[in-house]
């Protein structure tokens, strides 16, 4: 910004601008958030639209839209029609979109086994999915009782302490778990797995077993046994558990829910398209 300042003769002048410091990180964030209102300008109705028209709704001046829309075709993000010059989404778009839609479509297409699975059980149900290092629920049905676990849907758990956590970590590649030991196991109960040795044999179980179990793991009064959900390929891309309250929900008991849970997973499975080669059978002590 410039200050007028009056000269010798009376005549007012310009003085230099002064650089402040945090100037380009604040600039960034501001691209950032017009690239984002640029991609959001594009609709089913307009799908192309030129720069100087992405200019007039930004209320920018063109040289920025240009260089915005450059860097977003760049990307992958913007594609631009060669004989227009106008703008549309590009196929990053159409990718990021679809896994989305297709995290959405799982969630859906699983809430009436969950539904199912809390009626048999009397418990609270999740649906999760990995994050770097934690697990994210994307959907939950809690229990009607009036102790019970409650989390809402977003939330994060550490991946190492948790049933749904070990069941995805079991049956992703090794290099997972390891950069998930690497990053740390550290103790959150009495009860939590910290030894890396001991990890590792807990996964190798899981994947025996074809379930995981949270026996106070993560939370002091809590226990969760989880199960995985298959896509059509036989990946494994969601856990299902049933959580409750460790007095209520006791070791044995919650063992009698293993074969309930495994069950609803495969049914999920089957309706994501798992063509499963044959039944693992549900077994091992807690």
């Amino acid at each position: 910004m410039r200050r007028a300042r009056t000269s010798d003769q009376g005549v007012q002048a310009a003085e230099p601008a002064v650089a402040v410091e945090d100037d380009e990180p604040k600039t960034r964030l501001s691209s950032v958030a017009n690239a984002i209102r640029l991609i959001k300008t594009f609709s089913d109705t307009e799908y192309e639209i030129g720069i100087s028209e992405l200019s007039k709704r930004l209320r920018l001046p063109k040289s920025s839209v240009h260089r915005l829309a450059s860097t977003l075709a760049d990307s992958g993000m913007l594609e631009q029609n060669e004989e227009t010059g106008k703008y549309r989404l590009g196929l990053v778009m159409f990718e990021l979109g679809s896994l989305v839609r297709r995290k959405m479509d799982f969630s859906s297409t699983a809430k009436p086994e969950l539904m199912s699975l809390r009626e048999k059980t009397g418990e609270t149900v999740h649906m999760t999915v990995m994050g770097a290092t934690s697990v994210i629920y994307i959907n939950t049905l809690e229990s009607t009782k009036s102790i019970r676990m409650t989390l809402d849907v977003g939330m994060r758990k550490p991946a190492y302490c948790t049933a749904e956590g070990k069941v995805l970590l079991a049956f992703k590649s090794p290099d997972v778990a390891e950069a998930i030991i690497a990053f740390g196991l550290p103790e959150r109960t009495p009860k939590t797995i910290t030894d890396p040795v001991v990890f590792q044999k807990e996964l190798a179980s899981v994947r025996s077993r074809g379930y995981a179990i949270d026996d106070e793991e993560c939370e002091v009064g809590l226990r969760c046994i989880a199960a995985p959900v298959r896509d059509h390929n036989g990946n494994v891309i969601a856990a299902i558990s049933v959580a409750g309250p460790s007095q209520r929900l006791t070791k044995k008991l919650l063992e009698s829910h293993a074969a309930e849970v495994v069950e609803s997973a495969e049914v999920i499975s089957k309706r994501l398209g798992y063509q499963p080669m044959s039944h693992r059978r549900v077994g091992g002590r807690l």
